[in-house]
Order: structure tokens, then sequence, then C-alpha cells
């Protein structure tokens, strides 16, 4: 992975150009912030979703997760699949789906999370891909129902378990998979018990290889599956 400055003049907070190897598949040109030391809220409407100061930044940066469920994406069978990317930050994932030309819609409750999607689609070459407001506490009934929901690193708090797998109970199709790929964190085991509840099984796998640019990485796979 590549960084270059980049015109940010204006806009409250500072990005930067990336250039993401996707495993078997072309470079993504990712728009991204600086660092983890943006914030940018004159209205309020970060806060009014539930995204406090520290937390603002997280959505516009390159996670190592993410990158991994890019990776798994540029192969996985799209055939006719509705999916979802929950949590999706930079979209890294959800890219590489519309690249493929499968049917994705990206989602996140951050409200900035639109704006950098539709840069990075032009700075793919890409035409506009469907993106729904995914705050999991809220409804939202234009989002409708998923065959494939996937997600990367988003089990970093106390509360995600609950929410996240009530979430994905109101958007997942009756025979529907998840896909979450998760650096090991703590909120794991919680997360799987509430996904039990909801019908679904799950199939978990460890990722030990590195990225592409051979920083290490370590996680799993978690494959949930309800017939």
């Amino acid at each position: 992975m590549t960084t270059s400055p980049t015109d940010s003049s204006g806009l409250g907070y500072l990005v930067k150009r990336e250039t993401v190897a996707v495993a078997g598949g072309a470079d993504l040109h990712i728009r991204s912030l600086l660092d983890k030391q943006q914030w940018h809220d004159p209205l309020g409407l970060a806060l009014s979703m539930g995204v406090s100061s520290a937390t603002w930044p997280l959505f516009g940066l390159v996670w190592p997760s993410a990158q991994k469920m890019a990776d798994l994406m540029q192969t996985w069978p799209l055939d006719n699949l509705r999916i979802l990317e929950i949590g999706c930050g930079l979209a890294l994932a959800s890219l590489v789906i519309h690249r493929r030309l499968g049917n994705v819609t990206a989602s996140d409750y951050h409200p900035y999370t639109e704006r950098f999607l539709q840069a990075n689609l032009l700075l793919n070459a890409l035409p506009v891909m469907a993106y729904q407001s995914g705050h999991w506490e809220r409804d939202n009934p234009l989002l409708g129902e998923f065959d494939l929901i996937i997600g990367s690193d988003v089990l970093y708090e106390r509360n995600h378990p609950s929410q996240l797998a009530d979430f994905i109970q109101r958007h997942a199709a009756r025979h529907s998979q998840v896909l979450i790929i998760d650096p090991n964190r703590g909120q794991r085991s919680n997360f799987n018990k509430r996904m039990v509840l909801h019908g679904f099984d799950l199939e978990k796998s460890d990722i030990v290889l590195p990225l592409s640019d051979l920083t290490p990485y370590r996680g799993s796979l978690l494959n949930y599956q309800r017939h």
C-alpha cells in the first residue's frame, strides 16, 4: 500500500490518497483521512448519530481487516446475490464487488461515509453504487433484505454484538450468509451467541497470511449460514 498527499483545502479535515493492493485483482485508489487526529462536525451531524470526536476518524482509515475482506471478495462467488456491507467505512470490499458487477449496497452510520464513497468511485472510474444509512440501533425501511452480509472489524465495542446481531436479523434474508472478518477481538464470543439465537450456524477459519505489503495479520473469518 502506497500513500501520497492530496489537496484538502476547505474540507475542514486532512486527507491523502492511497493505493491499496487487492489479491488477485487490480489495485484500488482510495481517498482516506490523513490520520486518526482528524475531526470535523460543524453541524453536529455526527454527534446526533452517536459518533464521538474519538471515533469520528475511524470510518476514513484503511484497516487491515478491510483489506482482507476486499481480497476475499475478489474471488467470492457473487452469482445473483443481494449483498450488503455493514459498517463499510471506506468500503474497500464493496468497491471490489461493484467492480465485478455484483449487486452490492454499502452502509454505515457516519455522515461522511457517502461523500468518501463517491470520491473513491470516481478515483477508480466506477459508476454510481448503492448506499444506505446503516445505523445498527435505528430502522431503515429502505435497506431491505440481503442474501449475503459482510463486515470487517465491526466488533470493537462492548455493545456491538447485540446491536449488530439484531441489525443483521432485520436485514438478512431467510436463507442467508454472513461473513465477518475479525482481528480476534474480545466481543466475538458474545456475537456468536446472539447469532445462534437468530438461527445462524458458525464455521470459523483462521487468517494467518500477511497483508499484501507483508505486514503480519492475525484474525478469523466468521462464516455464518442460516438455511
